[in-house]
């Protein structure tokens, strides 16, 4: 659904009541072919937004949002590393819903976002679960895996759904909300063209252990989402970065 004309911002159901938020960007001298924002909505009892898009883009997201729920309802705004396109409109989020809470990992907590948002963060351990209603979230610590030292991920139980962040970054303004296709090659040109890896002696364990919950839907912050057997291309993921 098309939420807003004028930027075609818009809002799919990838999986059982959650939804992918996206803003394409035309190309430009930067990005040649373009590229997405994307934040995802998790529809509950206590709803989760993980990332807020960039501060200008509020407007938008807030829109797309309440498309599907109003915004006050929200009670959790999720953010996998410290950077504007993450989080860069925590704070107007946390105004237009004031049960809210930053959920991040405790190290983001306490380096970021702590002193940054208005509202205390809800910092989650490794492994720390957190009830939504019918769907649960898991905090994965994921440090420098592709950049952060805060740097993790929420996997949803009952969707098997791992909101992945800057993995499987793909270049392109137009893309299907979710695909079965091929993501690793596109995301791989951009990351030829433009590195956004740290490369860090742990990114292959890291990977294993993001693989090891099986995920069969991978929301990913650029690009589309993609549907399939997770752990295989998440293990050649690894493979290409050189981390098996």
């Amino acid at each position: 659904m098309i939420t807003n004309r004028e930027t075609n911002t818009s809002i799919s159901e990838i999986a059982d009541g959650i939804y992918r938020i996206s803003t394409p960007v035309p190309p430009n001298p930067a990005l040649p072919a373009g590229f997405t924002f994307n934040q995802f909505l998790i529809d509950d009892d206590e709803p989760l937004l993980f990332h807020t898009g960039l501060r200008k883009m509020f407007g938008l997201v807030r829109e797309a949002v309440e498309a599907v729920m109003p915004i006050a309802k929200l009670r959790y705004v999720g953010l996998s590393h410290f950077e504007a396109d993450e989080c860069g409109s925590l704070n107007e989020m946390l105004a237009a819903a004031e049960h809210a809470a930053p959920v991040c990992s405790m190290i983001e907590k306490m380096v970021s976002v702590d002193d940054v948002a208005d509202r205390e963060a809800r910092g989650l351990a490794d492994g720390e679960r957190l009830k939504l209603g019918r769907h649960t979230v898991r905090w994965i610590d994921a440090p420098q895996l592709p950049h952060g030292w805060g740097c993790g991920y929420l996997f949803e139980e009952s969707t098997a759904t791992l909101f992945c962040g800057d993995l499987f970054t793909q270049p392109g303004h137009v893309h299907a909300p979710v695909t079965e296709g091929d993501i690793l090659e596109p995301s791989e040109a951009m990351r030829a063209q433009m590195e956004y890896f740290a490369h860090s002696p742990q990114t292959g364990a890291l990977l294993r252990r993001l693989a090891d919950t099986s995920p069969r839907t991978l929301a990913c912050m650029h690009g589309a989402s993609w549907r399939g057997d997770g752990a295989r291309l998440l293990g050649a993921l690894a493979e290409r970065l050189g981390a098996r």
